[in-house]
């Protein structure tokens, strides 16, 4: 792995985070690696469909699906991205932790996501939001389009409180932008910017993989990344820190089949 950015670019992706609420890292990801990822969800995605698909656990046809840490989804070369992990260092800290490896998916039959964040401020009685906490890495297996379904996002807002930012949305002062990506895209975000998912209005699945980075401290167990015993022998120095407050199991043959992350929005 190596770096493809300068520092000083590292520092205005960095930035626009800290101003917008997001960054756009354009063809970063091998779309060949990623490739692998969406034939490899895509019997995940039936098996979730067949087993809980009646919980709607992201609304109708929107469906979260966990990814198991095993090949090809444990891929440091996409979890320990050098240029990625540089700008996550400067938003919630160089002891980080990774607390998330799943996926959002949208078919036909989605509709309009209520507006929301994805984690509660920190201190809602203060009435001010603090420095990022908790980011969210998304990057899609497939092209996204206006037609399949784009997130949709509001600048600034994960600066302002959310009943602020649902009043600058009200007024028109700000607006919910669709974001287009190619595969390979990615996209750092801080989950507290109010957004929402949309329709997708194809026959195709439109699976966004998330990757959760977040200050050491912060703990929410509904969402968490098990990890088999003999991939974490396999890990680098590196990811057994980012990973190491997640639990090693003997085998992903004998965690909950349920997806346990179904309260998501805040």
């Amino acid at each position: 792995m190596t770096e493809r950015y300068s520092q000083q670019q590292i520092q205005a992706f960095t930035q626009a985070v800290l101003e917008d609420g997001f960054c756009i890292l354009r063809n970063h990801f091998s779309s060949d690696t990623l490739q692998t990822w969406q034939e490899a969800f895509t019997p995940l995605l039936t098996e979730h469909i067949d087993r809980e698909g009646n919980l709607k656990n992201r609304g109708t046809s929107r469906y979260y699906v966990t990814l198991p840490f095993m090949a090809p989804f444990a891929d440091p070369a996409i979890y320990e991205d050098d240029d990625v992990l540089a700008i996550v260092a400067r938003l919630v800290g160089e002891d980080a932790v990774m607390c998330q490896l799943a996926t959002d998916t949208p078919l036909l039959g989605s509709e309009y996501q209520a507006i929301h964040r994805d984690a509660p401020p920190l201190f809602p009685e203060i009435e001010q939001e603090t420095p990022p906490f908790q980011l969210a890495v998304n990057f899609p297996l497939v092209d996204v389009t206006p037609e399949n379904g784009p997130f949709e996002v509001a600048r600034r807002t994960h600066r302002v409180t959310k009943e602020e930012g649902l009043r600058l949305l009200e007024a028109g002062a700000v607006q919910l932008e669709p974001i287009t990506l190619k595969m390979g895209d990615v996209m750092i975000r801080d989950v507290r910017g109010l957004h929402r998912g949309t329709p997708n209005h194809t026959d195709t699945p439109r699976p966004m993989a998330v990757i959760g980075y977040s200050r050491r401290w912060l703990f929410r167990p509904e969402v968490s990344i098990q990890i088999p015993r003999e991939e974490w022998h396999k890990l680098s120095d590196r990811a057994r820190h980012l990973l190491r407050f997640n639990p090693v199991v003997a085998s992903l043959e004998d965690r909950s089949a349920a997806e346990v992350y179904q309260a998501y929005a805040y």
